[in-house]
């Protein structure tokens, strides 16, 4: 079967980003939160800038827990100004690729089958993906990562475990690579599908880890999961069987 090549592009602290974007800051450079101020100081910032982040405010934190050393901006949530955002982004892909070949995860992250755009524009999968990540930066000037991967989870685990430790901000895995660099990656929660629960109910059979799960006996992983194992061993070899169409076709 040909291999195919999956991106998982999702944008930076979206909500923040946008209103950064109608301000004209840089994100990088700019305090801001997304947050209702007329519901206290308890109200939850259902975004921060990446500037905040690396001061150390964790995403999601309520407004009282800011450190009060660092000033910043208050933007009001505007949820329809982030649902335009979001469908002109989409308006982006459509210049390059089919919509049979996307899928909107979410809000602010969208999976991309790229196995038949890589030969059509002379383009590696990183080369690709960095077209589609600048041609939004210029546009509309929000900022995005993005995981690459030969299948759709090795897609979205690039993106949310592996770009974020490359210069580049973009991740690749194979199934090959996965085994090699995330095995032994800890905690499990990082992973796309694995809960608290899960883990708990991991450790007690002694697994703490992705290599953990693929060397236990899979009979015991179906008594304790039933069906969910089959997704719990496919996901810690680096296996996926979900392809783009089966998405598409899906009722």
């Amino acid at each position: 079967m040909k291999q195919r090549t999956y991106f998982c592009i999702d944008m930076k602290s979206f909500f923040a980003s946008v209103e950064c974007a109608e301000r004209g800051l840089n994100p990088f450079e700019t305090n801001l939160i997304v947050a209702d101020e007329s519901r206290g100081n308890g109200t939850i910032c259902l975004a921060i800038t990446p500037k905040m982040k690396s001061l150390g405010v964790r995403n999601r934190c309520r407004r009282y827990e800011i450190p009060k050393n660092i000033s910043y901006i208050t933007a009001m949530p505007r949820m329809q100004k982030y649902i335009d955002y979001a469908a002109e982004i989409y308006g982006i892909y459509l210049q390059y690729i089919d919509k049979q070949d996307i899928h909107v995860y979410s809000i602010d992250e969208s999976f991309i089958d790229a196995t038949d755009y890589l030969s059509m524009y002379h383009k590696t999968p990183k080369e690709f993906a960095k077209m589609l990540i600048d041609e939004i930066a210029n546009k509309l000037h929000i900022p995005a990562t993005a995981g690459i991967g030969t299948n759709l989870y090795l897609a979205k685990i690039a993106l949310d475990i592996t770009a974020k430790k490359v210069p580049d901000h973009m991740g690749y895995l194979t199934e090959e690579l996965f085994r090699e660099t995330l095995w032994h990656h800890k905690p499990l929660t990082d992973f796309w599908g694995i809960s608290t629960g899960t883990i708990r109910r991991l450790e007690r059979r002694g697994i703490t880890d992705m290599a953990g799960i693929a060397q236990f006996p899979s009979e015991l992983l179906y008594k304790d999961f039933g069906i969910n194992a089959e997704l719990l061993i496919d996901h810690a070899w680096g296996r996926e069987s979900c392809l783009m169409s089966d998405i598409k076709n899906y009722k």
